[in-house]
C-alpha cells in the first residue's frame, strides 16, 4: 500500500469516526462554563510503538477504539518524527523542546545501554508550567534519571507516580537488565511502593485520571505527563487482554493484548477529562518514542530470536534505526477548541515540538528560551507549512536529516547492531516513505548538500556535548543498584 493510499484510507475512517468523536452531548456541552480559562495539557507518551500499530494508522488486526477516537477529534500527524529512535533521548526531547544532545541525554558508551540524564539545569514543559499556576503531574516510565536530582520532581513535577529506569516487569516492577542483580523500582512522590501483581498498565490510568480528578475538584489547571512503558518488552498482557484476540499469532496477540491495556487507559484518562467538562479546552498529544522493538530480549528467556509482534506499517527500519521505521511514529494531536475535527496532517513536525507549542497555548513566548522545535498549532490548526526546513538524528555513527521530501541516512543501520545498510541513501519520501530505493546515485548534488549540512550539524552537536554534558555521570540513567535507591 502506497503513503498516498493510507493517507485516504485513513482520511475516510476520520471522515465516519469524527462524528461520533465529537458528539459529546449536551450534558458535556453544558459543563464548560466550569472550564478553567487557560487550556489543560496532557501528553500521552507510548514505548516501541511501531508506526503501524494503531487502527487508525492502517492496523486491522489491533483494537484501540478510544486512541482512534482521540485521532477522529483532532488531527492523525502523518509525517510525525521522535527525535530519536531510542527511548531516554526521545523523552527528554519532548519534555525539553530541545534535540537530546542539547537537552544533555544521549545513547552513549555503548548505544542505548547508556544514557545520561536529564540535567536539573534544563527547563521542561513541568518546570516552565508550574509558575503560572499549573498542577503538574507525571505517571508512568520516567527513564531520564535515577539520581535523586534527577527524578521527576526536580524537573517541575508536582507529584509523580512509576519507575526511574529503562523498563519493568509489569506485575511485580522489579527491573531486569542484562548481568545485573534484579531491583524492584515503583515509586510514589519519591518513596518506594509495593503494588505486587497489578498490572502497570491498569495502575496508571488509575493514577492519571486521579490526577485529574483532584485538579478538578481544586479548579486548578494542569499539564499530565503519562508516559506508558507499554509495549516495551517484557512481553505482559492480562488474559482479560488477550481473550480480545483469540485467533492472532502469540506475539502478535501479545502485542495486540499491550495496546487494548493502553488504549482502556487513553480512554480512562480521557473519560475523566469528559466527567469534568474539560475536554474541550484541553490539549492532548499522543506519540510513540520510537519504532517497534526488534530484540531479542523482549521475551527475557534467552532466546537469541528476533521479535516481530510489533510492525512499522510501509517504514523501513525499527528501534535503533534512522530509517523512517525507527524515527517516524504514530501521533495524534487534539485540542477541539482550537483543531477542528478529523484533520490529516501530513507536514513534518518531531517531539521537541510539542513544548513551544504547549507554552504559546498557555500564553508563554517560547523564543525567550533557546527551543530547537517551534509552535506546531499554526501548521496543525491552520495548515500552515512546517516550521521546519531541515530536521536531523543521530545515533552511533548514523546521522540522518530530512528536508522536504528528501531524507538522507549516513551509515543507516536497520536494527540494532547491524551493519549499515548504506553508507550513503537518499529517498523521496513523497514518492517512497519506505525507503525502498536509494537515490544516492541519482542525484549527487541532493547528496552533497544534505551531507555537508548533516555532518556540520553533527558537527555542532559534538561540539555542544563536549562543553556542556560530556562530564555526565551515565549511571543517572542506566543505574547500578544503589544509585536507583539514591544511596551513590
Amino acid at each position: 500500500m502506497t503513503d498516498q493510499q493510507v493517507t485516504l484510507s485513513r482520511r475516510q475512517f476520520l471522515a465516519t469516526a469524527a462524528g461520533v468523536a465529537l458528539g459529546a452531548g449536551a450534558a458535556a456541552r453544558a459543563q464548560e462554563a466550569r472550564m478553567p480559562d487557560r487550556p489543560c495539557f496532557v501528553i500521552f507518551y507510548t514505548d516501541d510503538q511501531g508506526y503501524g500499530d494503531l487502527g487508525c494508522m492502517g492496523a486491522e488486526d489491533l483494537l484501540t477504539p478510544n486512541i482512534d477516537a482521540l485521532a477522529a477529534s483532532g488531527a492523525l500527524l502523518t509525517s510525525w518524527y521522535s527525535n530519536s529512535p531510542v527511548c531516554s533521548p526521545s523523552r527528554a526531547s519532548v519534555l525539553a523542546g530541545l534535540y537530546p544532545a542539547h537537552a544533555g541525554v544521549r545513547s552513549i558508551l555503548g548505544g542505548h545501554r547508556q544514557a545520561t540524564g536529564l540535567p536539573t539545569s534544563v527547563r521542561t514543559i513541568a518546570s516552565a508550567l508550574r509558575p503560572l499556576g499549573y498542577r503538574t503531574g507525571m505517571f508512568g516510565k520516567w527513564h531520564l534519571g535515577v539520581a535523586e536530582d534527577y527524578r521527576p520532581d526536580g524537573h517541575g513535577f508536582d507529584e509523580w507516580y512509576g519507575f526511574l529506569a529503562g523498563c519493568i516487569d509489569y506485575y511485580s516492577h522489579i527491573f531486569y537488565w542484562g548481568g545485573q542483580d534484579p531491583v524492584h523500582d515503583l515509586w510514589d512522590n519519591g518513596a518506594e511502593v509495593w503494588e505486587n501483581g497489578r498490572y502497570f498498565t491498569e495502575i496508571v490510568a488509575e493514577r492519571a485520571a486521579g490526577f485529574i480528578d483532584r485538579c478538578a475538584a481544586a479548579g486548578e489547571p494542569f499539564f499530565l505527563y503519562v508516559p506508558f512503558n507499554a509495549p516495551h518488552y517484557p512481553m505482559h498482557a492480562p488474559p482479560e487482554y488477550l481473550d480480545r484476540f483469540p485467533d492472532l499469532p502469540w506475539e502478535r496477540r501479545i502485542m495486540a493484548g499491550m495496546l487494548a491495556a493502553v488504549d482502556d487507559a487513553v480512554g480512562k484518562v480521557l473519560g475523566a477529562l469528559d466527567r469534568h467538562g474539560l475536554r474541550r479546552n484541553t490539549f492532548v498529544f499522543y506519540q510513540s518514542d520510537n519504532g517497534p522493538s526488534r530484540e531479542t530480549r523482549n521475551w527475557l528467556d534467552g532466546t537469541t530470536t528476533p521479535y516481530h509482534g510489533g510492525t512499522a506499517g510501509p517504514l523501513k527500519g525499527h528501534k535503533f534505526s534512522l530509517f523512517e521505521g525507527g524515527i517516524r511514529v504514530p501521533a495524534i494531536m487534539s485540542w477541539p477548541a482550537r483543531i477542528r475535527a478529523g484533520r490529516v496532517v501530513s507536514q513534518a513536525g518531531a517531539a521537541m515540538d510539542i513544548m513551544p507549542t504547549i507554552l504559546t497555548a498557555a500564553g508563554l513566548d517560547p523564543s525567550e528560551r533557546e527551543l530547537d522545535g517551534a509552535d506546531m498549532m499554526p501548521m496543525v490548526a491552520d495548515g500552515a507549512p512546517t516550521p521546519h526546513e531541515t530536521l536531523y538524528w543521530e545515533q552511533g555513527d548514523q546521522t540522518a536529516a530530512r528536508r522536504g521530501n528528501w531524507k538522507l541516512v549516513l551509515n543507516g543501520q536497520l536494527v540494532e547492531g547491524a551493519l549499515p545498510d548504506d553508507k550513503v541513501f537518499l529517498a523521496d519520501l513523497d514518492a517512497d516513505p519506505g525507503e525502498r530505493t536509494n537515490l544516492a546515485d541519482a542525484h549527487p548534488d541532493v547528496v552533497e548538500e544534505l551531507t555537508a549540512d548533516a555532518e556540520a550539524w553533527r558537527a555542532s552537536i559534538e561540539a555542544y556535548w563536549t562543553e556542556h554534558h560530556a562530564s555526565a555521570r551515565a549511571a543517572t540513567a542506566f543505574l547500578p543498584h544503589p544509585a536507583l535507591r539514591g544511596e551513590a
